[in-house]
């Protein structure tokens, strides 16, 4: 089994609180939390689903077993009043028993409106499967020092070689077979449209929406324009605004937007976008580009929800379209930007530019070629295979 790179965060803050795990379909959230029962409780935890009819009844019974040191709830997202019944519970047994709770990215989506649970929780977005948790290496995260990288090995190019094709979705990637991949790829897109959007939004045309999800993965990495994909669809822009944010929040796309400061002026402030799974990606460069997004996106979320700082994902660009594709800031505060490339041939000028602009204190051009590691003009030139070694 893969030790996930959140357990001994999760682990602490069960001493004193709930824990939600929030993230995408089949992203190993009731694994994770079955591994943190089965390695650290023994015997002495209880799994309940609230799609199991004799868990459920058990579930609204308030009855639990008298002998278990933790409940882990899964699907509770589901019953209608369930914020009201977790608070109920924990302040109740809060000294008997420690509560998890994993859900899809509906946990997430209920857990940010009216929030009667206020301190008495630490949530976590749990992510694919990474680079360097593969590894088996621990995220050093230290703000605003130089990311510490490991040596770059013919296994560790293999495995990333892996990771690139198949993507960190842990049952698909542990098999590494093309064809389940492609048939994996059809039943996750109509498992999130039909089972898990269609229970909670009200939507009359589903299958214009299975059609925006084919359209996606073409958009990756560009400036994604509302506008264009309303006409392709042929409805309002609200309504395609909507399906967008629907997608988004049941994982299926993440969005980052550019960088606002002084300094630069940018006219345009369309996001662009990135898939979770990046293996659906056919193009390999584009295919790069986003497996390094969510590799950064991971990092940030990682600071974010373990470590309590405010880390944010952007993008940079200016009103002469000069691009860099990445950049990493900690309370609002640039840390580090990162250009990617198949191949390097030179450093682009964008890059030099917005590092000398903004005065950024680690810059890098991460590339698909293997054994690269320089430094020129104070930039670091590096293999995508030691940068992502660095991150969560």
């Amino acid at each position: 089994m893969i030790k996930r790179y959140l357990e001994r965060y999760v682990l602490g803050d069960l001493k004193g609180k709930m824990v939600f795990i929030s993230g995408p379909r089949q992203v190993g959230k009731t694994t994770f939390a079955s591994q943190i029962g089965d390695e650290f409780f023994k015997d002495k935890y209880e799994y309940l689903n609230w799609d199991n009819r004799k868990d459920r009844r058990a579930i609204l019974g308030g009855t639990f077993s008298a002998d278990k040191a933790l409940f882990i709830f899964d699907e509770i997202h589901k019953y209608k009043n369930w914020k009201s019944y977790l608070k109920g519970e924990y302040d109740k047994y809060r000294d008997k028993f420690k509560i998890l709770v994993t859900g899809s990215a509906r946990l997430d989506i209920y857990r940010k409106g009216g929030d009667s649970l206020l301190g008495r929780y630490r949530s976590y977005r749990l992510h694919p499967l990474s680079f360097s948790e593969l590894l088996g290496k621990q995220a050093a995260a230290a703000p605003f020092k130089k990311l510490i990288f490991s040596e770059d090995t013919k296994e560790h190019r293999e495995l990333l070689s892996k990771l690139a094709k198949f993507g960190g979705f842990p049952e698909i990637f542990t098999k590494q077979n093309e064809r389940t991949l492609r048939r994996w790829h059809n039943e996750r897109t109509e498992r999130i449209i039909k089972e898990d959007i269609r229970e909670i939004e009200n939507l009359r045309d589903i299958s214009a929406l299975q059609v925006l999800v084919e359209l996606l993965p073409q958009k990756v990495g560009s400036l994604f324009s509302l506008n264009s994909l309303r006409e392709d669809l042929s409805v309002t822009h609200k309504t395609i605004s909507l399906w967008v944010d629907i997608l988004e929040r049941f994982y299926y796309h993440f969005r980052i937007y550019p960088f606002q400061n002084s300094v630069i002026k940018s006219l345009r402030k369309e996001p662009k976008l990135y898939l979770w799974d990046w293996s659906e990606v056919e193009d390999e460069s584009i295919r790069l580009e986003n497996m390094v997004a969510l590799h950064l996106l991971k990092f940030c979320h990682f600071l974010t929800d373990a470590e309590g700082y405010k880390s944010q994902l952007y993008y940079l660009r200016d009103k002469e379209q000069r691009e860099v594709d990445f950049l990493v800031t900690v309370g609002n505060k640039i840390w580090f930007c990162v250009e990617v490339k198949a191949s390097y041939k030179e450093i682009p000028s964008s890059l030099r530019y917005f590092a000398s602009k903004l005065n950024i204190p680690f810059v890098y051009e991460v590339v698909g070629e293997n054994g690269v590691d320089f430094l020129k003009d104070n930039i670091r030139v590096i293999s995508v295979s030691k940068f992502l070694s660095a991150l969560a």
